[in-house]
């Protein structure tokens, strides 16, 4: 168990459970209750006021079921169905939930569930605040990714397009995706550009703030929309 508390959240509509759920939370290291829920609203009640790291859901509960619910969060945490009913594992796992555990469960059963458990990622530096190295005059320029626009392969070099002025610098357009980051995307086998700078998306073009347009690849159209969309 990481050093930090996780902050555990109990979403049921049986008394039973949440005296079970409690316990268990308050016999395990590194766990700690950070409330309980009879139903999904007031779930989303408490989520919205006090954010938790673990979530131990109900499937069928009065006013809305579980697995509906977790759909409706945009960024839910990390998830352990505590259910009866077998048949919603498949969907559950579905959503990417930790674990699916069937009532009534083990105390063992149970650890071995939030054993699963993973810290989220330290977040990444805005783009802003993240630096692109190129080669310039002779020695090395600390570019700003918020200001890069977009990125051009011209066979061995590639043009690093920025707000301020076009750099020609010596990589792969690979290296540079690898480089750029999420806030990048491939709309082109020749072209990579900012999410920051994208105005809008049209079926063969990406149009930028500044009214330049660039190409679509067709093998690069689905991935392409599926990041625009985030």
């Amino acid at each position: 168990m990481p050093s930090a508390p996780i902050r555990c959240l109990i979403v049921d509509d049986e008394p039973l459970a949440h005296q079970v759920l409690t316990q268990f939370i308050n016999q395990t290291p590194g766990l700690v209750l950070a409330g309980t829920c009879r139903n999904a609203m007031e779930a989303h009640e408490h989520l919205t006021s006090q954010p938790v790291d673990l979530l131990f859901l109900d499937i069928e509960m009065p006013l809305m079921n579980g697995l509906a619910f977790l759909r409706t969060l945009k960024h839910p945490p990390q998830t352990i169905i505590t259910t009866a009913y077998r048949e919603y594992a498949y969907e559950g796992y579905e959503l990417d939930v930790l674990d699916y555990l069937l009532k009534p469960f083990s105390y063992e059963r149970f650890q071995k569930a939030t054993g699963r458990y993973q810290p989220p990622a330290p977040a990444a530096a805005p783009a802003e605040e993240r630096h692109l190295l190129l080669k310039d005059q002779g020695g090395l320029l600390r570019v700003p990714l918020g200001s890069i626009r977009y990125v051009e392969g011209c066979k061995d070099y590639v043009k690093v397009v920025t707000t301020a002025k076009t750099y020609l610098h010596h990589a792969t357009m690979k290296e540079m995706a690898d480089q750029l980051g999420p806030e990048f995307g491939r709309t082109h086998r020749s072209f990579i550009v900012a999410a920051a700078h994208i105005q809008r998306l049209l079926p063969e073009q990406v149009l930028l703030a500044d009214g330049t347009a660039l190409p679509i690849g067709n093998s690069y159209k689905p991935e392409l929309l599926a990041w625009f969309k985030k």
